[in-house]
């Protein structure tokens, strides 16, 4: 079974679940060499790139709109986003479609890592070093084992407007 079908599956469950067993899962993705977690409870399937319609007069960061079985979906390179440098999308491309007050929107990352348990007691606020473009995207910096994942607070992600520095 690959990663993708085992992550599918892992949504089908947590589907199923009650929103209290999703309270502390995170899907994990990678952007460059970062892992970055986003509340499972927001995502509703990973697929892999396809074709992107693009869209006029909309932020650099919003890439187009697809057709996901009929419906129309914004897709945004949350690379571009954060201000990182954008790079050509491959097969381990996806998108990780999430829904927020009733709204899907595909996001576009390098690849997808796992589904992982992160308790509230493993979560620590985002470091406040300076005010940077993406640290209001963190929700906290989740402990697992060893490693550090940046959490991500989705609302903000897809919401938040451009900020002039």
């Amino acid at each position: 079974m690959s990663l993708k079908e085992r992550l599918d599956a892992d949504l089908l469950n947590d589907e199923e679940d009650d929103e209290d067993t999703q309270e502390d899962k995170f899907l994990t993705f990678i952007l460059g060499k970062e892992e970055y977690g986003i509340e499972i409870r927001f995502v509703t399937e990973i697929i892999g790139i396809q074709n992107i319609t693009e869209v006029p007069d909309m932020p650099h960061y919003i890439k187009g709109v697809i057709n996901l079985r009929g419906k129309v979906v914004p897709v945004m390179d949350v690379r571009l986003r954060f201000g990182v440098k954008e790079r050509p999308y491959d097969d381990r491309t996806c998108i990780v479609v999430i829904n927020i007050d009733d709204q899907s929107v595909g996001l576009i990352v390098d690849r997808v890592s796992e589904v992982l348990d992160i308790p509230k007691t493993e979560i620590e606020p985002p470091a406040r070093v300076k005010k940077g473009e993406n640290s209001r995207f963190i929700q906290g910096m989740g402990r697992v084992g060893e490693q550090v994942k940046i959490l991500l607070n989705a609302h903000k992600l897809l919401f938040d407007e451009e900020q002039q520095y």
